[in-house]
């Protein structure tokens, strides 16, 4: 989602009510950087975020193939997690594995930079609406509960530019399905494939699923970021690093991306398994996202809900926490824009 999309604040952390212990020498990723939240460049923010997003891609694709094909898989069949990642590489390699990957890869950069740049406009916006966190000097002192909001917000820019490419790469997956059965291939690519969509069912259909993507990326988001930023500051305080002061070491981001991960897709998988079977259904099959549930449920249970849940835990550790650290590397690399 998963799939799950702000300038992520800086390093410290705005959180703190009491005075930390002594701070200890650690491997740096992160800046210096002044105490409290100050506004940083939206492009820097931009750029960081869309650094990580392809280090998203590149990390985590093939279990969200994996994902996808369990969860369009027709009711009654069964595969693991493994035994689809081994057939698919026995049958096509590597490049079997990265299938589809064009689609997200090339959304997934500027995603991912609206992704982090939502998020801090989702702070501004928590900013204009209460004043209580103001410090002086344009810092404010950020809440853990105002971060899980301002992570809602940011889903909403993105929604727009992610609904289309999610589509295209779901029906692209699903459709290594049926060549897999010795299905013939209707589309040659996701050019091809935005192409045929677009003729078979206009820009409406293109954006299928958009109110199921919604569904799923604010709730995701507001559990990403929000997940982020308080075990960022326990593994700040357990490290012996002031919260407002200090920087995080990569294994501390590397553990706070991961387990952000784990707790977005918890959240999201459900609906995320309505929107590949919304996104990947024949025109008219379904109403829309409540009716796909309903089928859903009728014909598979609601066990059906959480299709696709082991290789989305296995790929959101891994994917996220290479999405953090590439994007904190990216924010220290581009320190000169602020």
């Amino acid at each position: 989602m998963t799939s799950c999309t702000k300038s992520l604040h800086k390093m410290t952390n705005q959180d703190t009510t009491e005075a930390p212990p002594p701070a200890i020498a650690t491997s740096d990723v992160g800046t210096d950087e002044e105490p409290k939240d100050k506004p940083e460049s939206a492009l820097k923010s931009f750029l960081s975020g869309g650094i990580g997003g392809v280090c998203v891609v590149l990390v985590g694709h093939p279990l969200d193939l994996v994902k996808v094909r369990m969860q369009t898989l027709e009711a009654g069949a069964k595969s693991s997690t493994f035994g689809m990642l081994r057939k698919t590489f026995a049958k096509d390699g590597v490049r079997g594995l990265y299938r589809g990957v064009s689609a997200p890869l090339t959304a997934v950069s500027p995603l991912f930079a609206m992704s982090f740049w939502g998020y801090d406009m989702g702070k501004r916006t928590v900013r204009y609406f209460d004043k209580e966190g103001e410090t002086g000097g344009g810092e404010y002192k950020f809440t853990i509960p105002q971060l899980v909001v301002a992570g809602g917000l940011s889903a909403l820019p993105t929604t727009a530019f992610m609904a289309p490419s999610e589509r295209i790469k779901c029906l692209l997956q699903v459709q290594a399905n049926e060549l897999e059965k010795g299905g013939k291939a209707k589309y040659s690519g996701m050019v091809d494939c935005g192409k045929q969509i677009l003729a078979e069912g206009g820009v409406r259909s293109l954006y299928r699923g958009t109110m199921a993507t919604l569904l799923r990326d604010v709730p995701g988001s507001m559990a990403w970021f929000g997940t982020y930023e308080l075990i960022k500051k326990e593994l700040m305080i357990l490290q012996g690093i002031d919260p407002s002061t200090g920087s995080l070491s990569p294994l501390a981001i590397l553990s706070a991306g991961g387990f952000a991960g784990i707790a977005c897709w918890t959240v999201a998988i459900p609906p995320d398994v309505l929107k590949s079977r919304l996104q990947t259904a024949p025109p008219g099959q379904y109403g829309g996202m409540y009716d796909v549930y309903k089928h859903l449920v009728k014909e598979e249970g609601h066990a059906a809900l959480f299709k696709g849940l082991r290789p989305a835990m296995l790929r959101a550790f891994p994917a996220n926490a290479a999405c953090f650290f590439g994007m904190e590397l990216a924010r220290k690399a581009l320190a000169f824009m602020d």
